[in-house]
């Protein structure tokens, strides 16, 4: 052979079986390293690359002993040609070291080059080389299928079992950290909102409910008078109706059925004729599981209760959306309600605040398992109620207690978080 063709002929064989070698390691690579979701994505989009791959990926086993059969024939094809080429120049010694150049040669233009690229780039590569492998594994398939055959008799006797592959689904913290890495292809709204979805099981109807002491109603033990004042001046379309307490709850009362009523015909009789029944949910129920309960039973309003049927708080769907896409009402009264602030590093806070409101308003990391509000937290911190004065460090946060009666802490003064550098107000 060395004699019958030209050693330039030789030549621009050995490349181009080294160009072969780099193109199946690199397309091994990037077919490898494809994104499998992005892929299935392009695949439905109608990419004829990305279809070809999404196929040839479901029996990695058969692609790979594609690859491999073709990369082993260019490199021991290099390998052989590599003597002829050197034993022609210069003799017996010019063959070992023309091994030793096609060894640095092979590593660095046809592995670890082609693969880098495919790594940096996997699609750039995977889907023209789709294009390739899939009519060619067509025409070598018996030599692949009896490759794939020997290789999986071998993994058996280790006790690998061979399957087709699917795509596996995500769990909600791989999900999520999806998200989180989307970065600027999800606006950051969007992507708030997407994450909130995701910690729907993880938040309960205790987290987000409006606590017994503040659920305000009709009591029907009040004068007409005062009645009529909570209606007018509800926010809410759905008011409890109670006697003495909300643990004697009659019914709801819906605010539009008194939309054609007269004013003279307002009376307690008249309300408890208008009453629809209420609807209960026990304490610890994840929000997901809420949302399509109000959903299914077509309810707005929910009231909360414990094990011993004692009402603990209201909960609506409202306060479930506010939880995905944030608050609805943009009143400034309501929001500085809770917080006060002092200084570019200090608030004036309302202990009864809901821990998981002034995380999302304040943009802080107070602790949200366990007690609901701050003054519930630092009374389980401290094991006792403390005094006006006394100082402590809630997850990096120094908090003062301003005031504090018998029953509860009443006020607070919240510092900068410690391992936080105080941004300029």
């Amino acid at each position: 052979m060395g004699d019958e063709v030209p050693l330039a002929g030789l030549v621009s064989l050995l490349v181009v079986l080294l160009m072969l070698s780099a193109f199946f390691s690199g397309s091994e690579t990037a077919l490898m390293s494809l994104n499998r979701y992005q892929l299935r994505h392009k695949a439905r989009e109608g990419h004829r690359g990305a279809r070809l791959a999404e196929k040839l990926l479901k029996r990695p086993d058969r692609v790979i002993g594609l690859i491999l059969l073709g990369n082993n024939l260019a490199n021991f094809s290099s390998a052989s040609l590599v003597a002829v080429i050197a034993f022609k120049i210069g003799g017996q010694p010019a063959v070992a070291l023309g091994t030793l150049l096609l060894t640095i040669i092979v590593l660095v233009f046809s592995e670890a080059a082609p693969k880098t690229l495919a790594a940096l780039h996997p699609e750039r590569l995977a889907f023209p080389a789709a294009l390739i492998y899939y009519p060619l594994l067509k025409i070598t398939y018996p030599i692949v299928w009896l490759t794939n055959v020997c290789a999986n008799g071998v993994l058996f006797l280790f006790g690998v079992r061979s399957s087709h592959t699917e795509l596996q689904s995500l769990t909600r913290e791989e999900l999520r950290t999806v998200v989180h890495e989307a970065g600027s292809r999800i606006s950051s709204r969007y992507r708030t909102m997407l994450l909130s979805i995701l910690d729907l099981e993880k938040v309960t109807v205790d987290d987000i409910m409006v606590p017994h002491n503040e659920i305000v109603g009709v009591d029907l033990d009040d004068d007409d008078d005062a009645i009529e004042k909570i209606i007018s001046g509800s926010q809410h379309s759905l008011l409890p109706v109670f006697k003495d307490n909300i643990d004697n709850i009659v019914g709801l009362l819906h605010l539009r059925t008194l939309a054609n009523l007269a004013k003279t015909d307002l009376n307690k009789s008249t309300l408890q004729s208008l009453l629809i029944e209420p609807y209960f949910v026990p304490e610890g129920t994840p929000l997901s599981t809420q949302l399509i309960q109000f959903q299914r039973r077509r309810e707005r309003i929910a009231l909360v209760v414990d094990e011993y049927g004692d009402i603990q708080g209201i909960v609506t769907l409202e306060d479930i959306l506010e939880e995905i896409v944030g608050e609805f009402t943009t009143d400034p009264a309501d929001e500085d309600d809770d917080v006060v602030v002092e200084g570019a590093d200090s608030f004036l806070v309302d202990a009864t605040a809901n821990i998981r409101e002034l995380n999302r308003s304040q943009d802080w990391e107070l602790p949200t398992e366990g007690p609901k509000t701050l003054n519930g937290l630092i009374v389980e911190l401290l094991e006792t109620i403390p005094k006006p004065g006394t100082c402590l460090s809630v997850n990096g946060y120094p908090i003062e207690i301003v005031e504090a009666d018998d029953n509860r802490v009443r006020m607070v003064r919240v510092g900068q978080r410690e391992n936080q550098a105080i941004v300029p107000g």
